[in-house]
């Protein structure tokens, strides 16, 4: 969807063993060629959910262009990336990810992401910690942390039902009131902050062909485990951003996750009056606490 990424981002694709993941990159001015210039790689995950791509990091990642080769992928079954036809597994993007980096960095890689998927780095970088240099994780959660389930919102024999799990995708995230009813309801603290161009992307991702499959997936609960069981085994620096007003998982979760291993997340920043998506909400905040550390 490259009519909404900043002005001077071009797309590439990669070939992974699930299919093309198509990545956004600074090629034309008034970024420098990251690859003449040498430039340190900054790879930016998103987050799952009807809709995802890598636009959601899309207002952060132009200001690291001078001085980072920014890579900000969608991942399969999203955005503009390969959509397979399956029941996708947590082992699925597992090997996506580190697909990716291999494919396109010189590890080791410092990486920004989050929720699910910041929690899918961690455990990654438990079993790979050769690819990461740092991680900058926003309200990472497996959904099932501690125990406790924090996603699924329908019960599963309804999502499970043949064609019923049509109906629910194309009412729930396939038409723009239900997107930015979403945004503004769940993802949001403040509704008038979801743009129309908030809504447009998260649509356009949301209708792309076989995009049902992996956010079925998702809301299922096929995709969800419990992070606590592997943050102790983490060893690369971490830092934590939270939005104060994120629903599912409260920043009084991302504070039990980050005490269970002080010595690898150094820092636990929460941010006033956001949701689960801070980057979009108020992303020159969250520039600025990754300046800090980046600089």
């Amino acid at each position: 969807m490259l009519q909404f990424q900043p002005s001077g981002f071009g797309h590439k694709v990669i070939h992974t063993s699930l299919g093309a993941m198509v990545y956004y990159t600074q090629t034309t001015a008034p970024w420098p060629n990251p690859e003449t210039e040498d430039l340190p790689p900054l790879l930016f995950l998103h987050n799952f959910g009807g809709g995802a791509s890598a636009y959601e990091w899309s207002k952060v990642y132009p200001a690291f262009a001078f001085s980072h080769r920014v890579l900000a992928p969608d991942l399969i079954g999203w955005g503009e990336s390969a959509h397979p036809v399956r029941d996708y597994q947590i082992r699925d993007y597992l090997s996506a990810i580190a697909e990716f980096i291999t494919q396109t960095c010189r590890p080791p890689v410092t990486v920004v992401a989050s929720s699910l998927t910041a929690a899918l780095t961690i455990r990654l970088a438990t079993t790979q910690p050769d690819l990461f240099k740092a991680l900058f994780l926003m309200c990472p959660s497996g959904f099932e942390d501690f125990g406790q389930s924090a996603g699924r919102r329908l019960p599963l024999p309804v999502i499970n039902t043949p064609l019923l799990d049509d109906l629910i995708y194309a009412v729930g995230a396939e038409n723009e009131f239900a997107v930015r009813n979403f945004l503004q309801s769940f993802l949001f603290a403040k509704p008038e902050r979801v743009s129309q161009e908030m809504v447009e992307a998260y649509l356009s991702s949301a209708q792309q062909p076989n995009a049902k499959f992996a956010a079925l997936s998702f809301l299922k609960g096929d995709l969800y485990f419990d992070l606590s069981l592997y943050i102790q085994q983490l060893k690369i620096s971490t830092v934590f951003f939270w939005g104060e007003k994120a629903q599912f998982t409260s920043i009084k979760l991302g504070r039990r996750l980050a005490n269970l291993n002080t010595h690898a997340i150094r820092e636990f920043y929460a941010i006033a009056n956001t949701g689960v998506l801070p980057h979009l909400e108020t992303p020159e905040i969250v520039i600025g606490l990754l300046q800090k550390h980046l600089a």
